[in-house]
């Protein structure tokens, strides 16, 4: 049975709740589903709402009597709807009479509504009169989900008529978000557009994958079928030191993941806001052994390994510098720099401005 279910929006304040507790907490939340279609026909619902006294399903299901929801002794409500045809439908959760939008869907992030404040024009971000490159929304097949994905793709202007092979950048965005993230709030294409008019970066595709699935199986994803299907349908070039990877959050997580494991395919590598597994020592203890049997081949093929931060507020800074610590131990050397701002986008727009200018060089 093939069924998907969509959502149409969602509060932005949710939907970044979400992220931070995903991330940085421990709750039922964490790994939470918040529908899963059953073999038999029917749907579990899902939501994670510990202090709610009432929770409902509504939107165009077709069902022909409400679902009932009960909440389980870690907080989250669930409610099964019996039978559901194939098709494509909208739905929202009502909690404590107010409606709320999936948090938890893949899509949440896409439905809120963005505000720029740019009061000169002048802002590295803002949308200038500069030749502007094309952001596509592609899809591919994932080897190692045995399901078609998403991913956006910048190309810079003038790429249509050249001939000319290009280095890729992997940019990833943080959990809680899509791969809609860095093009939207991120506003990857306009700081792209803008450093490549004043001549500060190096024609480049920048990629801009879903990172919303387990942070191994991404990683396993990329190597498998998201780097293979940019070096099928783009003029790319495919060495190591033209291959750059960096991701915010989550993002720095998958990033971490996939280039320590995979050295010889990056030449390039920016870990934004984020460490090894939060509070998790036994990950950290392999990390520490890993990163001793690996050091030699991180210090002779990476060009440039770096970690940000957005300041001591950002919530991901204590763990950078417990991260760090195994990197000191085993001799790999890397650069750190902050920039004030916190875990926000405020702070991660303003690394993408100041790494791009550095690749490729």
């Amino acid at each position: 049975m093939k069924l998907r279910l969509f959502l149409t929006m969602t509060a932005v304040l949710l939907a970044n709740g979400v992220a931070s507790a995903q991330w940085f907490g421990r709750s039922a939340n964490d790994t939470l589903r918040s529908t899963i279609v059953r073999p038999d026909g029917s749907v579990l619902f899902q939501i994670y709402a510990p202090q709610a006294q009432s929770v409902s399903v509504g939107g165009d299901l077709p069902y022909t009597s409400p679902v009932r929801f009960t909440k389980n002794e870690s907080g989250v409500w669930q409610g099964v709807l019996e039978k559901i045809d194939n098709g494509v439908f909208r739905y929202n959760f009502t909690v404590d009479g107010v409606r709320v939008y999936d948090p938890k869907s893949a899509y949440a992030s896409e439905t809120s509504a963005l505000l720029t404040v740019a009061p000169t024009g002048d802002e590295f971000f803002a949308r200038k009169n500069v030749p502007h490159g094309a952001v596509a929304k592609r899809y591919y097949f994932s080897k190692t989900l045995n399901q078609t994905r998403r991913m956006h793709v910048w190309t810079p202007a003038g790429y249509e008529k050249s001939a000319d092979r290009l280095p890729v950048l992997y940019l990833v965005h943080g959990g809680g978000d899509t791969d809609n993230a860095w093009p939207g709030v991120g506003c990857a294409g306009d700081i792209l557009d803008n450093l490549m008019a004043e001549g500060k970066i190096k024609p480049m595709i920048v990629v801009m994958p879903d990172g919303s699935i387990d942070v191994s199986m991404f990683a396993k994803d990329m190597i498998e079928s998201i780097i293979p299907f940019i070096e099928d349908n783009y003029r790319v070039l495919t060495d190591r030191n033209s291959r750059a990877m960096a991701g915010l959050s989550m993002g720095g997580m998958e990033t971490l993941e996939t280039t320590l494991n995979n050295p010889e395919l990056f030449g390039y590598v920016w870990v934004l806001s984020a460490s090894f597994a939060p509070g998790n020592q036994e990950v950290y203890e392999k990390e520490r052994v890993h990163l001793k049997q690996i050091a030699d081949k991180l210090n002779s093929n990476f060009r440039i390994l770096a970690f940000t931060q957005g300041g001591p507020e950002d919530i991901a800074y204590n763990n950078c510098k417990e991260t760090l610590k195994l990197f000191d131990e085993a001799k790999v050397k890397y650069e750190f720099s902050e920039k004030p701002g916190g875990h926000t986008w405020f702070t991660w727009r303003q690394n993408l401005y100041d790494l791009a200018p550095r690749l490729f060089k």
